[in-house]
């Protein structure tokens, strides 16, 4: 299967909110624009940062054709709903899904329960098995409470070709070189961190699933084209331009930060659904302080 289209930028779709919690689809279609025209290279709906643990099946499915639709074919997509904790149930939805549109999907290893590396092995052929579409590996230890350690990554990439990439969110470069050492040539590694993407290509990563994405897209993913082109001048100076942001889009949690950085500037509310909450006045203020020092991207 050809992972080549999901080299350079994906970004991490957020999903907007009305001040009544329900999905906002204009404001939707106005993310799903601008992140294209910012030159994003895919899109990601249905992560984390689309708050898909607050989603009911109904809603994802909806959002997932609501943007196959606004995008008509322009950029890949990859649909970031297929985490879970039980692979018997997830493997009957993979059995039952339509993926008319859907050109790979991303799943986070077992949440919670904290398998072992055999059983993080088990689970991800489990998933390849009756698959129709490429997957990719989510390795994010921060929310799972589990690692994919290298070697397992490195024995998953060598056992199915439908196993096109991981996504490590690690922050990890020392596993992450290990798994570029070892992993076949046309598997990809791309960065869950947006602020370790630029070493992370340095030492031969493929690119980013990228959050940032969502209100700075032409400077984020120009910072990884330039990295990926050998500029690595050029790509660090964006770096650094956009290093500071990096504190204030997390320090309340993903995605009260960039939902916050987005209603800044006007393409959606702040609305987030529960447990997760609004950022703090004190936070939002430096977040904002700090995006009008940048206001030129």
């Amino acid at each position: 299967m050809d992972s080549s289209m999901f080299i350079g930028t994906g970004v991490a779709l957020i999903t907007p909110f009305k001040k009544d919690k329900s999905v906002d689809y204009n404001a939707y279609a106005n993310v799903v624009e601008h992140v294209i025209d910012g030159g994003v290279d895919f899109l990601v709906p249905l992560g984390s940062t689309g708050e898909t643990a607050t989603l009911n099946e109904e809603e994802s499915r909806k959002i997932l054709d609501f943007v196959i639709e606004i995008n008509k074919g322009r950029k890949p997509i990859v649909a970031g709903n297929f985490g879970g904790k039980n692979t018997m149930e997830l493997v009957k939805k993979i059995k039952g899904y339509n993926f008319k549109g859907i050109d790979a999907i991303l799943s986070s290893s077992p949440e919670y329960v904290k398998p072992n590396q055999a059983g993080i092995y088990a689970h991800y052929m489990a998933m390849e098995n009756v698959s129709d579409v490429p997957i990719i590996i989510y390795n994010v230890p921060g929310r799972t409470k589990s690692n994919i350690e290298a070697a397992t990554t490195v024995k998953l990439a060598n056992a199915s070709k439908k196993l096109i990439a991981i996504k490590e969110a690690t922050g990890d470069l020392i596993q992450t070189t290990r798994i570029i050492k070892d992993a076949p040539d046309n598997f990809l590694i791309l960065s869950g961190d947006d602020e370790v993407t630029l070493p992370m290509i340095s030492v031969g990563g493929h690119g980013v699933i990228s959050v940032m994405a969502n209100v700075y897209p032409k400077y984020f993913s120009q910072m990884a084209k330039f990295a990926l082109e050998g500029d690595m001048e050029k790509a660090r100076q964006r770096n650094l331009d956009t290093y500071d942001l990096h504190k204030w889009l997390y320090i309340e949690g993903n995605p009260v930060g960039i939902k916050t950085a987005m209603e800044h500037i006007g393409l959606c509310t702040n609305e987030v659904r529960l447990p997760l909450h609004q950022m703090s006045d004190e936070n939002k203020a430096l977040l904002i302080g700090c995006m009008e020092e940048t206001k030129n991207f």
